[in-house]
């Protein structure tokens, strides 16, 4: 998770048709315009299984997503219950119950193959229980996901530990996992610190039984399709990312200004991605059955601004939570 304050405010790729000079598009002159999230239409809201063999992706809110090909479906921190802690209302509080809607969960994930998990704060875990449990979808996590998820009656041989470096192949669907690290607030720090060795004793009852315990970032790359950089906080390790050079970057914008220049940093490190896509900027608190509501703390023009005039040929698009983006990340469009 972002936040403000502790408690307040908790190689290379395949290359195929010359895909970043087409993701880019014309340069974008102006940061401002940017801002408009797109219209969602009846056909763009639709959540039905994409057409074979073409590739789609769905903001699930915060840093999460759903990218389908053909048939299967790759998830990346599906929170969707996203129940209230009071983090958007005055004062978190850490002894929130944890909680996860079946019914709302089953309407925004398919058919899952993969799960794959930044880290283990209760916007990126919670509803990944459920998930597991009922469709019997591989988890790709940290170690103390691994014993999270264990407590929470996970089968473990569901479960793929790993640390960063690897790079795993899922019949045509390749997941480089990537070492990472996790936000901070102005005073460097942030909620929930820790890992787990082992499962705890009982199966975590509240959003502060769940410590952060590493983090990881995701590219993912679907055949021919693109390669899309999948990050759940807004922190990064320079050596680790060098070299990937993705056709999208999901970004997740920074509550602060605690690491150093970090958007300058982070899409030179990326090669300066044809598509950036900024998330983990809305209230994840609100449905999504609602248009996306700006975390007051975010401040998602001044990090439009950072990324025209680092990479001013990346095409920027702020995401809508109803919308499916095609493998160029334009609206209502899927490319085979």
């Amino acid at each position: 998770m972002n936040e403000d304050t502790d408690v307040q405010r908790p190689q290379r790729r395949i290359q195929a048709f010359g895909r970043r000079s087409v993701l880019r598009g014309a340069a974008i002159g102006a940061a401002a315009p940017l801002l408009s999230a797109p219209t969602t239409t009846a056909a763009s809201a639709d959540h039905g299984d994409p057409a074979p063999g073409s590739v789609s992706f769905r903001w699930l809110g915060t840093s999460g997503w759903r990218i389908d090909v053909g048939g299967r479906t790759v998830l990346f921190d599906p929170y969707i219950t996203r129940f209230r802690t009071g983090l958007f209302d005055g004062g978190l509080k850490p002894d929130t119950k944890l909680r996860s809607d079946p019914d709302l969960v089953r309407e925004h994930i398919g058919r899952p193959e993969i799960v794959l998990v930044s880290h283990s704060h209760w916007d990126h875990i919670a509803d990944v229980p459920y998930i597991v449990k009922s469709t019997g979808a591989r988890v790709v996590g940290t170690e103390t996901t691994f014993h999270l998820l264990v407590a929470f009656g996970v089968d473990p041989g569901l479960i793929s530990v790993m640390k960063g470096g690897e790079v795993l192949d899922f019949d045509g669907i390749t997941v480089q996992v990537v070492p990472s690290l996790h936000s901070r607030n102005k005073r460097h720090s942030y909620f929930a610190p820790g890992t787990l060795n082992a499962p705890p004793a009982a199966p975590p009852r509240t959003i502060s039984d769940l410590p952060e315990g590493d983090t990881l970032a995701f590219q993912v790359t679907v055949g021919s399709g693109p390669s899309v950089f999948l990050m759940g906080a807004s922190d990064f390790s320079e050596q680790a990312v060098q070299g990937l050079s993705p056709d999208l970057a999901m970004v997740a914008v920074p509550a602060g200004a605690a690491t150093f220049r970090y958007t300058s940093r982070l899409l030179r490190a990326l090669d300066r991605p044809g598509v950036v896509v900024p998330v983990h900027w809305d209230n994840f608190e609100q449905p999504l059955s609602e248009p996306p509501r700006r975390d007051p703390v975010m401040d998602l023009s001044g990090f439009a601004a950072q990324v025209h005039r680092e990479s001013p040929t990346s095409r920027i698009v702020v995401p809508d939570y109803r919308t499916t983006y095609g493998a160029d990340m334009r609206a209502g469009t899927s490319t085979p």
